[in-house]
């Protein structure tokens, strides 16, 4: 008997709203817009999330950094205090795989300066957008990303020497050499010639751009031919044994420190970290862009809120004689109230699935015509369904008790 009765005042509140379609719709748009938001930035977000993920654990899950300055959001220019710090040095990277028994692998880096444009040349054929890197030996080792496919990779003794040697990423060995072998080439990077000696392992995109459009050369060659900024001096360590990253923090920060003359109980002039600061920082961002994301939809949802109390009560007064009459023959009040519910439940439900199907569409659109990677997740469409639901629950309990409580004397009469 109940069942008939709730199938009946799901068909009822059904031919209410299918009576009043523009009403109805333009109430499920705050809804629907609502919804979407929250399935289209999840997903968006989502997707960065993975990308940004996966390209942590292709570097390697045990690596310590150390910079010069503190890992952060940079907003501006840097304070004076923080550029007056001493600038590393390969030295110090020298230093610290020298004097830390516990670190494994040392890679340092620096890249030629962007302000300046090196062309790359073999024959007629150029590339204007390289980064150029200036590497050690160690880079392998330390992150394996950077294996090299085809020949060798730089050697200690391109180091001592400074000899004029590269290593080519995937896509610049295509450009330069698309048909051909590079190995023992001569290359000119800007006006200096240099010999390929091996070609990296293809790295693939990230967020649209490519990871393989690069030139490894010997990181003291860099510093004696190209400008660079030495500020901008990475070292990457690994630690010997898995799971020692906080001894091995201590001691290369104890190395530097002595190397660097700080003072006792003075703070650090440099920075060391490992991968959950970096992991940490970048849950700050999307931290931030899901409050966005939560403001954006909250608004869209009290609109459509708000459109479905009204749109509820203007359904109640215009079916004042109906309530009376469902009254009169023996209609129960919970009866009447569980009637609107369902409508208002009905009507937000619904916008939250056209929401849902809006927040694939723009998902797909974003993923097929942007370099943004997309991912819809099962929580975020659970979430966006039934927070539509609760939307309708929440606000069509006013207008529900307010047709429950009609008299049925009065309601008869009313015209």
């Amino acid at each position: 008997m109940r069942l008939a009765i709730f199938k009946e005042t799901i068909v009822i509140a059904f031919d209410s709203l299918k009576t009043h379609k523009l009403r109805s719709f333009l109430t499920l748009l705050g809804i629907m817009i609502g919804v979407a938001t929250v399935i289209g930035m999840v997903s968006i977000i989502q997707g960065l999330n993975r990308s940004f993920l996966a390209e942590l654990e292709s570097a390697g899950s045990d690596i310590i950094i150390i910079s010069k300055y503190e890992p952060g959001i940079q907003m501006g220019k840097r304070s004076e205090e923080e550029r007056q710090k001493k600038d590393l040095t390969f030295e110090d990277a020298l230093a610290i795989e020298r004097e830390c028994s516990l670190v494994k692998s040392v890679a340092v880096d620096i890249v030629a300066d962007v302000y300046e444009s090196i062309l790359i040349k073999y024959q007629n054929i150029k590339s204007q957008d390289t980064i150029i890197i200036g590497m050690n030996e160690g880079f392998p080792q330390v992150l394996s990303v950077y294996l090299p496919k085809e020949g060798r990779f730089i050697t200690e003794s391109d180091i001592i020497h400074r000899t004029k040697v590269c290593v080519l990423g995937a896509d610049l060995k295509d450009i330069l050499f698309p048909h051909t072998n590079p190995i023992s080439k001569e290359i000119r990077i800007g006006p200096e010639k240099f010999t390929v000696v091996g070609v990296l392992e293809k790295r693939g995109e990230i967020f649209g751009q490519s990871r393989d459009n690069i030139i490894g050369i010997p990181i003291t060659t860099l510093m004696k031919y190209f400008p660079y900024d030495p500020s901008n001096l990475e070292i990457i360590v690994t630690p010997k044994k898995h799971g020692y990253i906080p001894e091995t923090i201590e001691q290369i920060t104890n190395v530097l420190r002595k190397r660097r003359k700080v003072g006792f109980g003075k703070p650090n002039d440099f920075a060391v970290y490992a991968q959950d600061t970096i992991i940490n920082l970048y849950n700050q961002l999307t931290g931030a862009a899901y409050l966005v994301m939560i403001l954006i939809s909250s608004i869209g949802l009290l609109v459509g809120g708000i459109g479905v109390m009204n749109i509820m009560l203007v359904s109640v007064r215009e079916r004042t004689r109906e309530i009376g009459i469902r009254k009169a023959i023996g209609a129960r009040s919970s009866d009447i109230m569980k009637q609107f519910l369902i409508e208002a439940i009905f009507l937000t439900g619904t916008g939250g699935i056209l929401g849902i199907v809006i927040g694939f569409l723009i998902a797909l659109i974003v993923k097929a015509a942007t370099p943004l990677p997309a991912s819809v997740t099962l929580w975020s469409v659970s979430l966006g369904f039934f927070t539509a639901v609760f939307i309708g629950l929440f606000f069509g309990i006013f207008p529900a008790q307010k047709a429950s409580k009609l008299d049925p004397i009065i309601a008869l009469r009313y015209e």
